[in-house]
């Protein structure tokens, strides 16, 4: 890929391809990325006549139906009616856990990060949780999280959430619930796997010949610099226009 423009195209049309079949999709507040992505999709299914996507990013006026943020999002996760969302964190490790408070052994961490806010709840009751994390590194892919902000599974509780799939900047994975734990899908353009391992702290299954992951057709693209990052704007005003400086 020959720029940073090009690298978030790239995870932009990957997440509109993680989210397809869905309903609706929820996206927090400082996510462009994901939120393009669900915007994306609701364009493909808009352009050819398939089953209308419902975007909800929290903080925006114009893309949003809740009117008390969260709240609602999480009644309506409880109601089983919020079908995708996505969660990062600063560890995530091979059995899906993320950590969203800090590292060291608590109470006493060395680096203390915002905290868990809903994770562990929409976690839970979301049926397609998408981690992503841009950053691809050993510091944030770890054999196992400090701490336990979300859980991937609850072997001893009935629960229809769960991670569907990770995506880095470098590479995206699938999550096998069964086994309780990812396997490597695709490498994007300019890594190589053994790239891929070097740089992930936990395990993970990898086929004997990695995929390269597709860039965005020219139609795609045309969705992306047009009406995607138009609707962006409103939310993501900054993100919007560096992606359009940046042609």
């Amino acid at each position: 890929m020959s720029g940073e423009r090009e690298r978030r195209e790239l995870l932009i049309n990957v997440i509109a391809g993680l989210l397809d079949g869905i309903r609706h999709v929820a996206v927090g507040a400082s996510s462009p990325i994901p939120a393009a992505g669900a915007m994306l999709l609701r364009a493909r299914n808009q352009r050819d006549g398939k089953p209308p996507v419902r975007v909800s990013i929290l903080g925006s006026q114009e893309h949003n139906f809740f009117t008390n943020g969260a709240v609602e999002v999480f009644d309506c996760a409880a109601q089983g009616r919020v079908d995708a969302f996505f969660l990062g964190g600063g560890q995530i490790d091979g059995a899906g856990n993320i950590n969203l408070v800090g590292t060291g052994p608590y109470p006493q961490t060395d680096v203390r990060w915002p905290g868990s806010f809903g994770s562990a709840y929409l976690y839970h009751l979301v049926p397609r949780v998408i981690l992503f994390r841009e950053e691809h590194s050993p510091r944030v892919f770890v054999p196992r999280v400090d701490f336990i902000s979300a859980a991937a599974t609850t072997p001893e509780v009935k629960r229809r959430g769960g991670p569907h799939a990770l995506l880095t900047n470098m590479a995206l994975f699938d999550f096998d619930r069964e086994r309780g734990g990812f396997a490597l899908r695709s490498v994007h353009p300019g890594f190589a796997s053994s790239d891929i391992r070097a740089q992930t702290g936990f395990d993970y299954i990898e086929p004997a010949k990695v995929p390269t992951t597709p860039l965005p057709d020219p139609e795609t693209l045309s969705l992306l610099r047009g009406r995607i990052m138009d609707e962006l704007a409103e939310t993501y005003p900054a993100f919007a226009r560096s992606m359009l400086q940046a042609a």
